[in-house]
């Protein structure tokens, strides 16, 4: 869930629940990893995982975990460093920039998953995020994937816990 204690093994719930959407060891690419709780459950699995963020100290907590490399990128001022390639599955969670969404769609390999969480208008209520830059609209999600995925599930609601948040998420596939 958005908001979760954030330590090194504890995966969102939402993206534990949809996890099985992510064709079996298939890549999975985990977009602003942090410290890469879902880096670590995906490799877990028995996936590949490319775990990427800004953050090379954070990054350097995923040294030496089998099946996940990493990549120190700024996905906002940078080229994008997956052109033309192709994930099983995408996970964002705690994280927008918008300008992504086209290459986040682009980036699913047909069948793959994308599980995307974070917070909506609203949460500057609870607290952080409170720019409007970095919270979802109603909706947007849907509007996101509308025409190119097959939304499977999507919430945008006030989480009570761990913390109180206005949250979205969404677990859509590339049906093609």
């Amino acid at each position: 869930m958005v908001g979760d204690h954030h330590d090194l093994t504890t995966p969102s719930a939402w993206v534990e629940r949809w996890a099985d959407r992510v064709p079996a060891g298939g890549r999975v690419l985990d977009i602003a990893c942090g410290r890469g709780r879902h880096a670590r459950y995906f490799a877990a699995r028995g996936h590949t995982v490319e775990a990427v963020d800004c953050d090379p100290a954070k990054l350097a907590m995923l040294d030496g975990v089998s099946g996940v490399a990493t990549r120190c990128v700024d996905l906002e001022g940078g080229p994008w460093p997956f052109e033309g390639e192709r994930f099983a599955g995408i996970v964002v969670v705690n994280y927008l920039y918008r300008p992504l969404f086209p290459r986040l769609l682009g980036g699913l390999a047909p069948g793959g998953a994308l599980i995307y969480e974070t917070f909506e208008t609203g949460n500057e209520r609870y607290g952080r995020p409170s720019n409007p830059d970095f919270l979802l609209r109603p909706g947007e999600l849907l509007d996101v994937v509308r025409g190119r995925l097959r939304v499977l599930a999507y919430e945008d609601l006030f989480a009570a816990s761990p913390r109180p948040a206005m949250v979205q998420r969404i677990c859509a596939v590339d049906w093609r």
